[in-house]
């Protein structure tokens, strides 16, 4: 079906700019331990904090992470009730603690609408649906600062909490070589050509078939016409389970909407010493 590629990669593009709409660009996050984000909120997202903060959180939220955060991003009461004060934080090896009162909410990537995640194998992404897993970390990624803060959650008993607060330099982040290459790549579009595979792999919807996808191949050559805006600067980023993930020569890069099911998945492979993008999907 190599024949349908550009069509098809004219309704992936489609849809990722669609999904930018809901995504909002201009949201970079705070870098303060604990304080209110900057208003770059959009209406969806105002929307349903409001509604989160009107309705009590289910039982159920508790088994999976991405509920109970979903709740915890989104309640100012969820938050007050599942942080452990006074709670732990090492901001740059300093060793300090914040009270119950000096605690500020907190909003995550709740004011951009969408966040990523990063494994180091394909097979860490069954983790997100995992019951089991009891140790979360959520981390804002400030590249371009060289900044990074890492929330600590942990489940006792049944409960997520949010047991402590680390900031540090981005250099000491277990993948902080990649983070690197990725910024360079979402924001240089001639380093985007330099460094793709040849060919990249495409995996979107199949135009005549919507419950059904396809898959193609695209030329470097053919990149600018299709390539698709990629978030930068600050990124939200979510490691379930034991950290750090295994080093290896393979990322996958899963870049998710909050309230829209938009999804994007890149693949990049390390050759040469090099990080190359060799699929990329929806």
């Amino acid at each position: 079906m190599k024949k349908n590629i550009f069509i098809a990669m004219g309704v992936l593009v489609s849809s990722l700019f669609f999904a930018t709409g809901c995504f909002d660009k201009s949201a970079t996050g705070s870098d303060t331990l604990s304080a209110d984000t900057a208003v770059t909120d959009t209406l969806p997202t105002d929307s349903i904090s409001q509604m989160v903060e009107e309705t009590p959180m289910p039982v159920a939220a508790d088994e999976l992470f991405d509920d109970f955060f979903f709740n915890f991003a989104a309640s100012r009461k969820v938050q007050k009730e599942r942080v452990r004060f006074p709670l732990p934080v090492d901001n740059f090896g300093k060793q300090t603690t914040i009270a119950e009162n000096q605690w500020r909410r907190e909003r995550f990537f709740m004011s951009q609408g969408y966040y990523t995640l990063v494994f180091s194998e394909y097979k860490q992404t069954r983790l997100v649906k995992d019951t089991t897993v009891s140790d979360v970390t959520v981390e804002r990624i400030a590249i371009t600062k060289n900044v990074v803060t890492r929330w600590h959650f942990s489940r006792s008993r049944g409960l997520w909490y949010l047991d402590s607060m680390k900031r540090m330099p981005i250099k000491q982040h277990h993948d902080a070589t990649f983070l690197k290459f990725y910024q360079h790549f979402a924001t240089d579009s001639a380093f985007q050509q330099q460094a793709l595979c040849d060919p990249v792999t495409f995996t979107g919807p199949d135009p005549d078939d919507d419950f059904s996808t396809m898959t193609g191949e695209l030329m470097p050559e053919q990149w600018p016409m299709f390539a698709p805006w990629l978030p930068s600067g600050t990124i939200f980023n979510i490691v379930y389970g034991a950290e750090p993930y295994p080093a290896t020569n393979f990322r996958v890069m899963l870049l998710r909407g909050i309230a829209n099911g938009m999804q994007m998945e890149m693949q990049f492979v390390k050759q040469g010493g090099q990080w190359r993008l060799k699929k990329i999907s929806t």
